[in-house]
């Protein structure tokens, strides 16, 4: 089975839930502990920063892998139906299935104890879910997208992905800076048309990775990029904290761009995967712990918050009890007959 992987894509699929999960324990413990704030070290501080940045990352390289495995593909008429019929469709099932398990969790926790928050808690538990509509959205445009790019060279692709990138991300990024300094209602107009937005630029770069345009980039110099890309993130999130604005890191960030861009680079060079069976475990059940950690962050966000130690602690701990719960569940799970690859999106 390792023969017919692809090695490196196995490693960033693995990277991306892990970083998703840990995402997930940090905001959690951080959101719960939001009124003891004024109590935050500076190292907390900055670990929460820190912690956003190695977060973000897991999106765009799931979005990087959808680029790189689908855009460089031929599609007619029969076989746009046939990618709908096994991709689109169960996609769309299975986020109706986990929509309804999730609002019945809801309820039960919710009825179960009456401090519990039913906004908040809402929110932490749906927290995930608004990447399946914009996924399905992506399957759904894919065969015509990759119809779009085919005829051209791939470097006038990257050209025109540059320009769209500095309108989806640059653009946004001087106006916050602005906001942040005073300088309010600075809205520059732009239209991305049919690009797919930030998300559709993630997926458009992951293809122009597969054509080799940045090989000739040295990796040192990619490993620099992401770098400082993650140091800007960090300083801006604390620039933005003591100028008392409130800025969320978010995808559509340009270094956010740039840092998940050139690691994914980087990971693509990678010939060999050290303890690669590990890796495959982790990324074949990686959308599946998607689909359900949430199911587990919620009941042990409660205990793990009482521990007497430090909040980037409690935040490690839920990480790998959330890991541990997660793969456990969808390991069980799958091996339900006939019930456990559909409910999980597995094949």
């Amino acid at each position: 089975m390792a023969k017919t992987r692809v090695e490196w894509i196995d490693l960033v699929r693995a990277i991306a839930i892990l970083t998703v999960l840990y995402i997930h324990a940090t905001d959690g413990i951080y959101i719960i502990s939001s009124d003891a704030i004024l109590n935050y070290t500076i190292y907390s501080r900055i670990f929460n920063f820190a912690s956003l940045f190695i977060g973000r990352i897991g999106v765009p390289f799931f979005l990087m892998i959808t680029g790189y495995l689908l855009l460089d593909r031929v599609y007619d008429d029969g076989r746009v139906r046939k990618f709908w019929a096994k991709n689109c469709k169960g996609l769309v099932i299975v986020t109706i299935i986990w929509t309804v398990i999730y609002a019945v969790s809801l309820q039960f926790v919710t009825l179960s104890s009456n401090q519990v928050n039913l906004t908040e808690a809402g929110n932490l538990f749906f927290s995930h879910m608004w990447y399946m509509p914009m996924i399905i959205g992506m399957y759904l445009s894919m065969p015509f997208a990759a119809s779009a790019l085919k005829p051209y060279n791939p470097k006038t692709i990257r050209n025109a992905t540059m320009v769209f990138s500095l309108l989806a991300f640059a653009l946004p990024f001087i106006t916050v800076l602005c906001d942040i300094n005073g300088i309010e209602n600075v809205t520059i107009q732009y239209s991305l048309g049919f690009s797919g937005g930030v998300y559709g630029i993630y997926i458009i770069l992951g293809y122009l990775v597969k054509k080799d345009l940045f090989k000739k980039y040295s990796s040192y110099l990619l490993g620099i990029l992401t770098i400082i890309s993650f140091l800007i993130c960090v300083l801006f999130q604390y620039y933005a904290y003591i100028k008392g604005y409130n800025f969320f890191l978010w995808y559509e960030f340009p270094f956010i761009l740039l840092g998940s861009f050139t690691l994914f680079e980087l990971c693509s060079r990678i010939e060999h995967v050290r303890a690669f069976p590990f890796v495959t475990f982790l990324s074949k059940y990686s959308f599946a712990v998607f689909l359900i950690h949430n199911l587990f962050r919620i009941p042990l966000l409660p205990v793990v918050v009482q521990l007497p130690v430090p909040e980037p602690i409690k935040a490690i701990t839920l990480w790998i009890l959330l890991i541990i719960f997660s793969y456990l569940a969808a390991v069980i799970i799958y091996r339900i007959p006939r019930f456990g690859k559909y409910i999980l999106y597995m094949r």
